[in-house]
């Protein structure tokens, strides 16, 4: 899985926005997109369209004025990371532009089909079990953290 600057940005933003959350019943204080830009050094111009995104997927408020800025418009443990690159990218795991269960392969390549369809799985395990609460409490499910034990997940190949 390549993970391009906006998705990385896009979460990053996202859990600028969790740390601002004040909790369950409580209305969140709207974060300005400079500030959320300064503390997570991505750019104004580009973060912009970000929030646009996350916006029209209903991941996050906003307002305009001088009290203005964007909020998470649910629980931060209630939006995935799956949920911020589904809002800003699309599908997780696409091929071609088409999803993997919708390819059309000759017989002989049904391997393959099944192939991208186990690496989909694969990114949903770890994408949509993984919460913007998680990453804000700097921690990761007891599942996903089992994942980034064993040195041969931290080798280059």
């Amino acid at each position: 899985m390549r993970t391009t600057a906006k998705v990385d940005y896009a979460v990053r933003a996202a859990v600028e926005l969790a740390r601002a959350h004040p909790g369950e019943g409580h209305r969140p204080a709207p974060v300005t997109r400079q500030a959320i830009a300064d503390a997570q050094d991505i750019p104004a111009k580009f973060l912009e369209h970000i929030l646009a995104d996350l916006k029209r997927s209903g991941i996050v408020g906003s307002a305009r004025g001088a009290d203005g800025g964007y909020w998470l418009q649910r629980s931060p443990a209630e939006v995935t990371v799956a949920d911020v690159i589904r809002a800003v990218e699309g599908p997780l795991a696409d091929v071609r532009g088409e999803r993997p269960d919708a390819l059309d392969y000759p017989d002989d390549l049904a391997a393959l089909q099944r192939t991208w369809i186990a690496v989909r799985a694969n990114l949903r395990a770890v994408l949509e079990h993984v919460t913007l609460d998680h990453l804000r409490a700097g921690e990761l499910p007891a599942d996903v953290e089992r994942l980034v034990q064993p040195d041969d997940a931290w080798q280059r190949r």
